[in-house]
């Protein structure tokens, strides 16, 4: 299995593909199963890592303190890891904003920059979110699930057995470690910084996205971004509709002449 410990912790990857290196980052409660679709599908043109953030995964469980900038690093250290000078980087939710960070603190090492479900402020929701994972990690950790897709989605045949999955990688899961995570993002407000973004930037949210309001605003500051809305998806649309979302994703980067020909 494949661990980076530039930084002295674990941090799991993996790779799927040949071609240009297009590094994805998830979101809370997920891991980095949540891009199965892309990993799958951009496989066939990229040199696709995902990556299992502190918290998540394989990765290492931390009860202690962090920064985004700890996550950021821990990028920066697969990158290093694999030879990768500069890549795509995309990430939902957390994910993103270690990719908003990322893009604005090393603009040289990234072609463009895939925000999901994200924006450049703290999340109002994250003392309910961190409370309840400390009091409760088994019970809260559905309910956080079905809350960032739409309802139809989660009761759906696909959907519930989608993140069932997640929900039976519990054990690997530890509250605090969980805690921390929203804790490290939540500690970063890179609204000040967006307008200074040079990195190509697409910003794509569900329509029922709890976060659609706040990337709206974030899409006003940074220069020349895309902003997309996928119909019929929450703040997950990656998994919720993954062909729409891959095409949306698809023609930015054609549009920017970063989509390899076959």
């Amino acid at each position: 299995m494949p661990f980076s410990r530039a930084n002295g912790v674990d941090i799991w990857y993996e790779t799927a593909g040949d071609g240009p290196p297009l590094l994805l980052v998830h979101a809370n409660p997920f891991d980095h199963n949540l891009w199965m679709y892309q990993i799958a599908h951009f496989s066939t043109w990229f040199k696709v890592v995902s990556i299992d953030i502190r918290g998540y995964g394989r990765s290492v469980k931390m009860t202690t303190p962090y920064t985004l900038a700890d996550q950021s690093s821990d990028v920066l250290g697969v990158m290093k890891d694999l030879g990768i000078e500069r890549a795509i980087l995309g990430g939902c939710s957390v994910g993103s904003s270690i990719a908003l960070n990322l893009g604005l603190d090393h603009p040289d090492r990234f072609q463009a920059i895939i925000l999901v479900g994200g924006n450049s402020g703290p999340s109002e929701r994250a003392p309910l979110r961190i409370e309840n994972y400390r009091k409760d990690l088994r019970g809260y950790h559905i309910k956080h699930l079905k809350d960032l897709v739409r309802p139809e989605f989660a009761a759906s045949r696909l959907g519930a057995y989608l993140l069932d999955t997640f929900v039976e990688r519990q054990p690997r899961l530890v509250g605090e470690a969980i805690a921390n995570v929203f804790l490290a993002s939540n500690g970063t407000d890179n609204t000040p910084r967006a307008g200074s973004m040079r990195v190509p930037t697409l910003i794509v949210n569900g329509e029922s996205d709890n976060s659609l309001a706040a990337a709206k605003v974030t899409a006003q500051l940074i220069p020349g971004v895309v902003h997309k809305v996928l119909p019929g998806t929450g703040h997950a649309c990656c998994i919720e509709d993954p062909a729409g979302f891959d095409a949306l994703v698809i023609d930015f980067l054609k549009a920017r002449g970063l989509m390899p020909n076959l």
